[in-house]
């Protein structure tokens, strides 16, 4: 665990706080920061991936349940369903960091596997971890950490999905007051084929909130557990996918998680830190499609040239290495923000428990928004990758194919990216409501400043993303004017404006995205030398290019929608000056230079 010094604890950013304060290149974490124990359980998680998964991918295919289950099993033996759990538990007790990297790199071969991997690491063995008491800990910890069980997370219902409250699964407690006796039904339960232990979401009596349990599954001995069919899916085809039905379960109040009501607070948490998760997950799956979209654009001869020395092509694979490389730049960014402020928070003489729980909780919007890039990101990868492939990229003799499929899960699971969308802008409003994040002030400025004289002095954009940075403050003032001037108008019944919501989060995504490319890149850059980190610089440009279009686009949506008359005039006018570039980029020659070096390395090489 990273101690923080005090210099630092000032310097780190409360969640959301990105969008109000400027951070320095030398305050974010990136990939070029790993440490050597870092980089060695990368090496051992890719080794793991390329000797017992790759080689797999078309058994995984085949819905073979078996095969996903036995290669648990063996994860579990190396140690990695148990990196975040704490060492008395028997789990190897690493650092927020860590674990991401952990789920990046073991997620890259199959959604199946890494499904599986998520489910029971993340949402499966979490919620004991950062809610369970003394007992409950030392009784399932250990196992879920080696993968002698496997864990499951029993939320969703038929009636309620995105709105996970409303579940209508029953606990009563018996006469003699020993146990809970759960039924209802539960569907898309994840590991459900092959779990010993399930985390149930129930209502007891007419409680306004669920209650979470620990319910203990044996095959031989169901206590009133069935099982569905496996479902029938798109993808994630060996992922064990079934519902489950409880019938008068006996539970012993023990198993109570926390304490009663508190499970949707549970769940919630339990998604924040699966968000992120999910985001890394889509990292290494992104690298991969890369590898071998470039690949076949070097092997593949057409007009008597390989389809790699097209600017067709080119371009495909430019753009698709400039979202890997944001998507990482972004994602460790945030993994370590929340690891710093855990190891605060356990300085300042909070439990393990209580300060992770509260760290990830800090960056919650942040969460949501990785979730909604990468899996988008993802999906568009494994696209384009088709593409590149061809007719071939249709064949599920390619693997390309498999890849398309199994990434379209990743924008459903985890929250929808609608509901994590509107969450992101919610959260932020609320913080600021709560004065953790001041948005008023900022939002005051801009407002000022739209209606002041605008400035003719030409700027020095002479230094390195000079303009870049500029670009990305004005940005920043693009979503104080759109959202500040929703919140004005609407108030509290700004939730109901769902898609001025979704405009405003798009917005806001962008600007995290962008930002921290360049930071990570330009953080690069000040150590290791601007040759070094031409591509790179070229990827924070295109970036950013994207980046400003997208939000140009969804602050005009939301402007012409709310705003009218001269407000609205004004508004168009400020939107015009804060999207303006100097000095544009050559977009061609931006995707010309990234591409030159995926294709001449024949892979991801960043």
């Amino acid at each position: 665990m990273s101690t923080q010094t005090d210099s630092n604890k000032k310097d780190l950013l409360r969640g959301g706080q990105f969008l109000v304060k400027e951070t320095s290149a030398e305050n974010v974490f990136t990939p070029e920061d790993f440490s050597d124990e870092q980089k060695m359980m990368r090496d051992s998680v890719q080794e793991f991936v390329n000797r017992e998964l790759m080689p797999k991918r078309e058994e995984f295919e085949k819905k073979n349940y078996e095969l996903t289950e036995d290669l648990m099993k063996k994860a579990g033996e190396m140690g990695f369903l148990g990196v975040s759990v704490p060492e008395e538990y028997d789990g190897l007790g690493m650092g927020f960091v860590t674990t991401m990297l952990v789920v990046d790199y073991i997620s890259g071969a199959t959604g199946s596997f890494s499904t599986a991997f998520g489910a029971h690491s993340g949402i499966g063995t979490l919620p004991i971890t950062l809610y369970g008491n003394e007992e409950q800990k030392k009784k399932y910890l250990p196992k879920l950490a080696t993968g002698e069980w496997f864990g499951a997370y029993a939320l969703t219902e038929p009636g309620a999905g995105s709105d996970a409250n409303s579940g209508k699964t029953k606990a009563v407690l018996s006469e003699d007051g020993k146990f809970y006796n759960i039924t209802g039904q539960k569907m898309w339960i994840s590991n459900a084929g092959f779990c010993n232990m399930m985390i149930v979401f129930a209502r007891i009596e007419d409680d306004k909130n669920i209650t979470g349990f620990i319910v203990e599954y044996d095959s031989e001995n169901p206590n009133g557990i069935s099982l569905g069919e496996e479902e029938k899916k798109l993808g994630i085809h060996s992922s064990s996918t079934r519902q489950v039905f409880f019938n008068d379960t006996k539970v012993p109040v023990e198993n109570m998680l926390s304490e009663r009501g508190s499970g949707f607070k549970i769940a919630m948490n339990a998604l924040n830190v699966g968000r992120i998760k999910l985001a890394g997950a889509c990292l290494d799956a992104q690298r991969r499609s890369i590898d071998a979209s470039v690949k076949y654009a070097n092997d593949r001869v057409q007009f008597k040239t390989p389809i790699a020395n097209f600017g067709a092509i080119q371009s495909k694979l430019a753009e698709m290495a400039t979202s890997a490389y944001a998507g990482e730049s972004a994602s460790y960014r945030a993994a370590k923000d929340i690891e710093d402020r855990i190891s605060i928070r356990q300085e300042e003489g909070n439990s393990h428990q209580e300060a992770e729980l509260k760290g990830v909780e800090e960056y919650a919007i942040e969460c949501s928004i990785l979730k909604v890039a990468a899996s988008e990101d993802l999906q568009n990868c494994t696209d384009e990758g088709i593409q590149i492939f061809g007719g071939m990229g249709f064949s599920a003799d390619a693997p390309m194919e498999s890849a398309w499929r199994d990434a379209r899960i990743t924008r459903i699971y985890e929250g929808t990216n609608e509901i994590n969308r509107m969450l992101c802008v919610g959260m932020l409003v609320k913080k600021a409501m709560k004065g953790h994040v001041d948005l008023l002030g900022p939002a005051t400025k801009v407002g000022e400043e739209l209606t002041g004289i605008p400035s003719f002095d030409k700027p020095d954009y002479s230094e390195l993303f000079a303009e870049e940075k500029e670009m990305v403050k004005k940005l920043k003032k693009v979503f104080l004017m759109v959202a500040g001037s929703a919140v004005q108008k609407f108030g509290p019944q700004l939730e109901d404006h769902q898609q001025l919501l979704l405009a405003s989060a798009d917005i806001l995504i962008e600007i995290y995205m962008a930002e921290s490319t360049i930071l990570r890149t330009e953080k690069n850059v000040n150590r290791f030398g601007a040759d070094s980190q031409k591509e790179q610089i070229a990827m924070s440009k295109l970036y950013l290019y994207h980046a400003v279009d997208t939000i140009n686009q969804k602050a005009k949506e939301g402007i012409v929608s709310f705003a009218e008359g001269d407000e609205q005039r004004m508004m168009l006018m400020g939107l015009k000056r804060f999207t303006k570039y100097e000095n544009h980029p050559n977009v061609v020659e931006l995707r010309k230079t990234i591409a030159e070096k995926v294709i001449s390395e024949n892979k991801y090489p960043f």
